[in-house]
C-alpha cells in the first residue's frame, strides 16, 4: 500500500480508477531502483536529493515518489558516527555552556573540550552531534528482488489498494473462493455471498458500513486485493466514499497482475492478545508506529526483547512495551529482575490482571496495565499522552514563529510533512502570506482566479476537478471561502449554490 498523498486516479465519468503504471514507465522504475542501488553507503539526504532531481524531469512526481516508497521498505538504514549522538551532543552542549558560544572560535572550542571529555578529537563530535537524525541516516544496503517490471506491477497493485481506502463496500467474484473467504474472515470483515446470474458474488463490508465509515475496514479492503489479484479470473466492484462522493471502482485480472515478488512479510505473534492488539493500534493512526520485536534492552548481563515499541514518527522516540500473559510464578520473578536492571529506556507493561503483579512492576519505576482478555488501548493511550505532550512541545519550539511557504496552495499536512513534525506543532504557527481555509492555507490572490473557475449551477465533480487544477482537494471549506455552498442531492451528488 502507498500513502493516501500519493495516490493517482481519475475520476472521469464518475468513475474512480487508479492510473496506472504504462510500458513507458520502466524506463522511470530502472531510473529510481538505479539510484537506490547507487547510493548504498550514503546518507538518506543525498538519497532524497536525488529522487527529487528525478521528480523535476516528470510530468507526475507522485509515480516517482510512489516507486521510492515501495523501495524505502526494502531498504536497510542505519545510524553511523563516530560517538553516540546523545552523548556527543550532551557533551558538546555543557561544554558551549561553561564557554558561552558566539563566535566561530568559540564553537570550536567547545568541540575540543567535548571531544576531551569524550577522549575523542573535536571533528568526531561534530560529525556525531546530529547523526541520529533521518536525512543523516546511511543506506546500509537494498535486498530487493524487484527489476523494473515487477516494481510497476507491485506500484500498481500497491496504488489499487490505496484506492481502496475509503472504500465503504466490496464485490468480488472470483475462480478461487475459498482463499478469498478464508482472508476476509481473517481480516474481520462481514461478508455475505449471493448467487447470481454469472455465479456467485463475495459481499464485503465494515461492521460500522451503514453508521460511519472507518478508515481501518477501507485498509483491510485493501490487504484483501492481494489475496484477490492472486486468483486465476477474479473483478471487483467496490463503492469508494470519495470526500462525501460515492463513486464507483472496477478492477479485474485483466487489469491488474499480482506481482510476483512478496513484499516484506507480516509480522508473527507470540499469542492472540499480540495479534490482537497489534490490529487493534494498527487501526486507531496515530502519531505512533507499532514496531514487533524492536532492538534488544540491556538489562544487567542479561538483555530484554519488548514484544513491541512505539515509535514517535516525528524523530524516532520510543517507548518499549511489554505484555505479560499467563506465566508461571517463576518466569514472573524473572521477568521482574529484569525489568527492575533495565537502563533509563521508557518502559510499559500491560500484564494479566490475574498475575496481580501492578504493584511489583510499578516498583520496577515503569508504568503497568492490568488487562483481562485483550489489552485496553485506553490504558495504553493514558500512558503514552505523557511523553506526547514532551515531544509536541519540542516539535513546536524547534519551528519559527511565521512560516512563508513557496506554494500559493499548500496544507498543514503537507507542511507537517516537510518539516517532520506533528500537525499541531504546525496548526500554532503564524502565516502572514496565508488566509487559513479548513486544513489548507491558500494566499489572498489567488481568490480571483479560483472564483473565476468556479461558478453557480455547477456540479460538485466539476468543481471539483476545477480546484484539483489548483492543487485544493479539500473542496467544500474552500466553496465556502469563496461564498458558495453545496447543495445535495441524495447520493448522487451535488450542485454548487451561492451563499445566501
Amino acid at each position: 500500500m502507498l500513502t493516501k498523498d500519493l495516490l493517482r486516479v481519475s475520476r472521469a465519468g464518475g468513475g474512480y480508477q487508479p492510473r496506472f503504471s504504462g510500458p513507458a514507465d520502466d524506463a522511470l522504475a530502472a531510473r529510481v531502483l538505479g539510484i537506490y542501488q547507487g547510493h548504498v553507503g550514503e546518507r538518506r539526504r543525498d538519497l532524497d536529493a536525488a529522487l527529487t532531481d528525478v521528480e523535476r524531469e516528470v510530468d507526475d512526481f507522485k509515480l516517482v515518489r510512489g516507486f521510492a516508497k515501495l523501495l524505502d521498505r526494502e531498504a536497510a538504514f542505519e545510524v553511523r558516527s563516530p560517538i553516540d549522538p546523545c552523548r556527543a551532543r550532551t557533551a558538546a552542549f555543557e561544554a558551549a555552556e561553561s564557554v558561552g558560544v558566539v563566535t566561530e572560535a568559540e564553537r570550536a572550542e567547545a568541540l575540543d573540550a567535548a571531544g576531551d571529555r569524550l577522549d575523542a578529537s573535536a571533528e568526531a563530535v561534530e560529525a556525531s552531534l546530529f547523526a541520529d537524525r533521518d536525512v543523516e541516516a546511511v543506506l546500509a544496503a537494498v535486498e530487493t528482488d524487484y527489476d523494473p517490471p515487477s516494481l510497476c506491477r507491485q506500484y500498481d497493485l500497491s496504488l489499487a489498494q490505496t484506492a481502496l481506502f475509503d472504500a465503504t463496500s466490496v464485490r468480488i467474484r472470483t475462480s478461487d473462493p475459498k482463499a478469498l473467504v478464508s482472508a476476509i474472515k481473517r481480516l474481520r470483515l462481514m461478508y455475505e455471498i449471493r448467487r447470481t446470474d454469472d455465479g456467485r458474488v463475495v459481499i464485503a463490508t465494515g461492521p460500522d458500513a451503514l453508521f460511519s465509515r472507518s478508515r481501518r475496514y477501507g485498509t483491510r479492503f485493501a490487504r484483501l486485493l492481494r489475496t484477490v489479484t492472486k486468483a486465476a479470473e477474479w473483478d471487483l466492484e467496490a463503492t469508494v466514499d470519495d470526500r462525501g462522493t460515492e463513486r464507483t471502482l472496477r478492477l479485474d485480472s485483466g487489469t491488474l497482475e499480482h506481482p510476483e515478488t512478496e513484499p516484506v512479510a507480516e509480522p508473527t505473534f507470540d499469542s492472540g492478545v499480540e495479534s490482537d492488539f497489534y490490529a487493534r493500534f494498527d487501526a486507531l493512526d496515530l502519531d505512533w508506529r507499532l514496531l514487533r520485536e524492536p532492538e534488544p534492552l540491556e538489562s544487567g548481563e542479561h538483555v530484554v526483547i519488548p514484544d513491541f515499541a512505539f515509535e514517535w514518527r516525528y524523530g524516532g522516540f520510543r517507548v518499549f512495551f511489554e505484555i505479560m500473559g499467563f506465566w508461571t510464578p517463576e518466569y514472573v520473578e524473572k521477568k521482574l529482575s529484569r525489568f527492575a536492571d533495565l537502563g533509563d529506556v521508557a518502559f510499559v507493561v500491560a500484564y494479566d490482571e490475574s498475575l496481580g503483579v501492578g504493584e511489583a512492576i510499578e516498583a520496577t519505576g515503569h508504568r503497568a496495565i492490568p488487562y483481562s482478555g485483550t489489552v485496553r488501548l485506553a490504558g495504553v493511550r493514558d500512558a503514552l499522552r505523557p511523553y506526547e505532550s514532551e515531544l509536541r512541545a519540542e516539535s513546536a519550539a524547534s519551528l519559527p514563529d511565521s512560516l512563508v511557504p513557496d506554494d500559493g496552495v499548500t496544507t498543514i499536512e503537507t507542511l507537517a510533512d516537510a518539516y517532520d513534525v506533528p500537525e499541531r506543532a504546525i496548526e500554532s504557527v503564524e502565516f502572514p502570506d496565508h488566509e487559513r481555509v479548513g486544513r489548507t492555507m491558500l494566499r489572498p490572490a489567488l481568490a480571483e482566479p479560483l472564483a473565476g473557475a468556479i461558478e453557480a449551477g455547477m456540479d460538485l465533480g466539476d468543481a471539483e476537478d476545477a480546484l484539483a487544477e489548483h492543487g485544493i482537494d479539500e473542496t467544500s471549506a474552500v466553496l465556502s471561502w469563496l461564498g458558495y455552498r453545496v447543495e445535495w442531492d441524495g447520493l448522487r451528488g451535488g450542485t454548487i449554490r451561492r451563499k445566501t
